[in-house]
């Protein structure tokens, strides 16, 4: 086996006891090419983020670091500017030739709420060592808006991989010419699959949203239920850029439709820190069938979740700002992201996240 772990195989890991859980898993928990991760029941508010460090556990780390503790039964707001930790329904007990990888979910990141994974003696977030046998752990911290959770809201993902699957330049380049894998702008191949900032549009004038700085409560089980204008400044532009300010949170949109072919995942990545002061803040998964015409996905751009760091940053139409980075399936996943199951964002443009009504 070499690649990233299809849906099918994810479930055998269950069967096998590899991925394990005290509460059954749920329908829908099992993506194409990953697994949704759930809150546990009980969320620690801790002085700062840290990582276990080697030959130490985070429960023992927590003695240190543990200012209270909040259940999250009936639900609990997070409040914004303050870093929990919460125990996640899901262990692991991996084999020696997976390891595994895992990223907040696409509405997580949209509402600029910093979801990372963190293990008994990992170095790394998000990074999960092949071998792992033990319990995994939601670090969050809300950036711009206080949440409502509740045991069960899956906030982050994980994918499983075997070898090492990423494709080359050259392999990608390749990809390309047979499959399209972006439109709307030129194939920027270096390092991953390069892709740009829309602040063009085809009609109209609206670019991108900031998040306002005093807002209410967001309740995570609430769909379509806010109104944008509550929580949301539009950001309009007539000259192909705007002024990024510092520490603000900005959700903009890519220039390039994307496209993930059925035997291949993605993830986003930063471009280069040294393009400017900002970065495209989350990380993300791209599932296979992503953009995919068959998956009903053509013309899915990628949204860009941006924060400004240090000085204001002048951003301009078709600026590169982050990279896609391709990996091989081990196996064809059994069901493509969009086709027959519940995906929020195929085919889709410059939009908020699915809590918010459209705007």
């Amino acid at each position: 086996m070499t690649g990233v772990l299809a849906n099918q195989q994810i479930t055998d890991l269950i069967d096998q006891g590899v991925i394990a859980s005290d509460v059954p898993f749920v329908d829908g928990q099992v993506q194409p090419a990953s697994l949704d991760l759930r809150l546990g029941t009980v969320a620690y508010r801790v002085r700062a983020s840290f990582l276990a460090g080697k030959g130490r556990l985070v429960e023992d780390r927590l003695d240190d670091f543990e200012m209270h503790r909040i259940s999250l039964e009936g639900g609990a707001v997070l409040e914004k500017g303050c870093v929990y930790l919460v125990p996640l329904m899901e262990r692991l007990e991996l084999p020696a030739d997976i390891s595994a990888v895992a990223n907040a979910k696409s509405s997580t990141g949209r509402l600029d709420l910093l979801t990372r994974t963190i293990t008994d003696e990992g170095t790394e977030f998000d990074r999960i060592a092949a071998g792992y046998t033990g319990p995994l752990y939601a670090e969050i911290c809300p950036r711009s808006f206080s949440v409502l959770v509740r045991p069960g809201m899956r906030l982050n993902q994980i994918r499983f991989r075997t070898g090492q699957s990423i494709l080359s330049d050259e392999s990608l380049r390749a990809l390309h010419e047979a499959e399209t894998l972006v439109t709307g702008g030129p194939a920027v191949i270096s390092d991953g699959l390069g892709f740009s900032v829309d602040l063009k549009p085809e009609t109209g004038n609206l670019v991108g949203y900031r998040a306002k700085p005093h807002t209410g409560v967001i309740d995570l089980d609430k769909l379509g239920h806010y109104a944008p204008s509550d929580f949301w400044e539009e950001l309009h532009t007539t000259n192909g850029q705007i002024i990024l300010d510092p520490d603000a949170f900005y959700i903009l949109v890519s220039r390039e439709a994307v496209h993930i072919p059925p035997q291949y995942a993605a993830e986003m990545a930063p471009f280069l820190a040294m393009v400017g002061e900002f970065r495209v803040h989350y990380a993300g998964f791209f599932d296979p069938g992503f953009g995919h015409d068959a998956a009903g996905g053509t013309g899915s751009r990628g949204v860009l979740e941006v924060r400004c760091h240090e000085a204001p940053f002048v951003l301009e139409h078709g600026q590169i700002v982050g990279r896609l980075v391709y990996e091989k399936m081990d196996q064809a996943p059994s069901q493509l992201y969009g086709a027959g199951i519940k995906s929020n964002y195929q085919g889709q443009g410059l939009k908020l996240s699915k809590h918010f009504a459209p705007a």
